[in-house]
């Protein structure tokens, strides 16, 4: 029997759609959204018609409102670290070599919040609501929670949300830097669409360097990140899409960038 489709993807116009579709279970992340979720990036990643993935929920309720709570129940330890390890859903989009959005449209909560927060942008519905709950059932985030959020919202504030397991709203999320917009609800996906357009007509080549730099910031001090990113710098100098990107300008027309 075949697989029931939790993720769907929609391709137009370069954009892929990628969507959780588990609605009556607030898109909550179980065993097969994560296969799932991890095979269609890879798909995606190597599929040139897509220059920019956007990630969200079915409905108009949740983003992901979590993990599968029913599956943690009698789970061991050792079958967890097997689960996390395998599926890598929140390495996922890091591993993307295309930008890639999140249209938090809900509930992004526990994994929810740590699968946006892997995203490269975070656009939210003024009705969004986010947080890191883990402590609530005794555990603690296991997909980046501790690692990712201080780095966009600061260590106070990641302490705050963390030990208390607080959600907040679309606003106080863009004020701490938890989301970088936040619009109506009934645009959402009208807004982070113009957004991805926008960047789709960018040379896919230079969104690449561009994203492997920002993630190398992260990780790097800054004398090596720097000569990191002049090494990106030099290499961009060979593409096709360097030679079209100036043409274009001394031309003043707009470049036409084929992703070579």
């Amino acid at each position: 029997m075949a697989k029931e489709r939790v993720v769907l993807v929609d391709i137009a116009d370069r954009i892929a759609t990628v969507t959780i579709n588990r609605p009556d279970k607030l898109n909550a992340l179980n065993r097969a959204v994560r296969e799932q979720f991890v095979q269609v990036l890879a798909d995606l990643a190597g599929n040139d018609d897509v220059r920019v993935v956007i990630v969200t929920g079915a409905g108009d309720k949740a983003f992901v409102a979590g993990a599968d709570i029913a599956e943690f129940k009698g789970r061991t330890g050792v079958e967890q670290f097997h689960v996390t390890k395998s599926f890598g859903i929140f390495e996922a989009p890091e591993r993307l070599p295309k930008p890639i959005i999140a249209a938090v449209n809900g509930f992004a909560l526990g994994g929810g919040c740590e699968l946006a927060m892997a995203c490269d942008l975070r656009i939210a519905s003024d009705k969004a609501k986010l947080g890191q709950p883990e402590i609530t059932l005794g555990i603690l985030p296991g997909g980046g929670g501790t690692q990712r959020l201080p780095r966009l919202v600061g260590l106070g504030n990641a302490y705050k949300l963390l030990y208390t397991g607080q959600l907040v709203g679309a606003e106080e999320a863009l004020r701490m830097g938890l989301v970088d917009e936040v619009v109506p609800h009934d645009r959402l996906q009208e807004r982070v669409r113009e957004l991805a357009t926008e960047i789709a007509a960018k040379s896919p080549v230079a969104l690449e360097f561009i994203k492997d730099c920002l993630k190398a910031s992260t990780r790097m001090p800054l004398d090596e990140g720097v000569r990191f990113e002049t090494t990106y710098f030099g290499l961009a100098f060979s593409s096709e899409d360097k030679e079209e990107g100036v043409t274009a300008f001394l031309e003043k027309r707009q470049p036409d960038f084929k992703g070579r």
